[in-house]
């Protein structure tokens, strides 16, 4: 009795299998879910980047030496976001440049092809295509529009803030 239960699973396991591999397309992939997983949406514990442009926007990056914060909130799906987001957790050490801007290196360039340029904001974290850096801008007096001058998102801190990250090694990640 128990073999022809085996024969009977493994056969419509098969049959199952053939459907499956068989059914015809639209061209259209569609979402399958895990046996035992609901298709519903469910929110994710992780933090890696998100997913979709709904996602990206509004995605909340935080720069900590211990209890010194400044969190940055992206405002935009772009390629160049994108691969930020995809390099976090990272650790960064801020310093001032010209009066203007802190700024740090990235261990690699980011991948930004299709990524608007922008005319920086007090408040803005941009990437800068030339030099492979981001920075926190807090003083844009006459500073324009450059497609080398990536957005990437907006803080909301006091120079003193930034000034108190640095020089130390700040951790940069994704906090929601």
């Amino acid at each position: 009795m128990r073999k022809v239960n085996l024969r009977e699973a493994a056969a419509l396991l098969l049959a199952l299998s053939l459907a499956a591999c068989g059914a015809p397309s639209t061209g259209e992939a569609t979402p399958t879910a895990a046996p035992g997983s609901s298709s519903a949406p469910r929110s994710s514990t992780s933090m890696s980047p998100p997913s979709t442009d709904q996602a990206i926007v509004g995605t909340v990056v935080r720069f900590a030496v211990g209890a010194e914060a400044v969190n940055v909130t992206i405002g935009e799906d772009s390629p160049a976001t994108r691969d930020f987001l995809s390099m976090l957790p990272l650790t960064l050490t801020l310093e001032d440049f010209n009066g203007r801007e802190k700024i740090a290196d990235l261990p690699r360039a980011l991948q930004y092809e299709g990524s608007p340029g922008s005319d920086p904001k007090d408040g803005d974290l941009i990437y800068f295509i030339p030099w492979g850096n981001i920075g926190f801008y807090y003083n844009t007096a006459g500073i324009g529009y450059s497609d080398q001058t990536l957005h990437l998102g907006t803080y909301d801190a006091a120079v003193e803030e930034l000034e108190r990250l640095e020089g130390r090694e700040a951790t940069a990640a994704i906090v929601r």
